[in-house]
């Protein structure tokens, strides 16, 4: 099983559709007894929560973000935790929106904690 999620903060390392997370977007993850929860902002999301659970290298959560534009979105996501080879976690996810058409998958990778996407 790769390592705890506690405390770490990850980046997306593509831009999704306008309107969605990206690059700039900032994830801070929480891990306990296989509970996960984290917190992001960023780019056009202005606040944004998830949480869920995992199971050895998988993550079952739901995520609810407010956009930029005043508007709320929310959805569901399976992600698989990857070490990398330079040791930095990596999450491989599938996600579908609950509130909206569209789903897709994406990848997100530990970052530094004060990197600020410029």
């Amino acid at each position: 099983m790769a390592r705890s999620l506690d405390g770490l903060v990850l980046a997306p390392v593509a831009d999704q559709a306008p309107g969605q997370v990206g690059t700039r977007t900032r994830f801070t993850y929480h891990e306990k007894d296989g509970e996960i929860w984290a917190d992001y902002a960023g780019g056009d999301v202005v606040r944004g929560h998830l949480v869920g659970t995992r199971r050895g290298d998988r993550l079952d959560f739901r995520y609810v973000q407010l956009k930029r534009d005043g508007t709320t979105s929310s959805g569901h996501c399976v992600s698989q935790v990857v070490e990398s080879a330079d040791g930095r976690v990596r999450l491989e996810e599938t996600w579908e929106w609950e509130s909206q058409a569209g789903s897709g998958t994406s990848v997100v990778e530990q970052i530094e904690r004060d990197a600020d996407g410029d």
